[in-house]
């Protein structure tokens, strides 16, 4: 049988991990042993993170429509009540564009929505 070199595989191997660590701090992205340990923590973070965001951006507009309803006198749960009997399809993240770009308008909407009736 004839003799198989790796190296070439190998190399590439490594150099795609290594490529994935630059930038760690100190041996994490010099060697590979280590790097390659902190690039697999470091993708198993990044799919978490990718999770958060999506959480914390909904309890940003939470907060947002919360404030906004308030200064309206209503509170946010019977806000969105009223919203979703009404279906209306407007979801969290275009209300609390709504109140950032346009206060006057949110106003009328809470009016529009406590106004009528059912």
């Amino acid at each position: 049988m004839t003799r198989i070199k790796r190296g070439n595989v190998a190399r590439k191997r490594r150099k795609k991990i290594l490529k994935l660590a630059k930038g760690f701090r100190g041996s994490h992205s010099r060697l590979f042993r280590t790097a390659k340990q902190q690039v697999l923590k470091a993708l198993k973070y990044s799919y978490i993170g990718r999770k958060h965001k999506k959480r914390n951006y909904r309890r940003l507009w939470i907060v947002r429509i919360n404030a906004a309803t308030r200064l309206n006198n209503i509170n946010y749960s019977t806000f969105m009540y009223l919203v979703k009997r009404k279906n209306i399809a407007l979801n969290r993240k275009i209300l609390s564009q709504l109140v950032l770009i346009d206060k006057s308008a949110f106003s009328y909407f809470v009016q529009f929505v406590q106004s009528t009736k059912v």
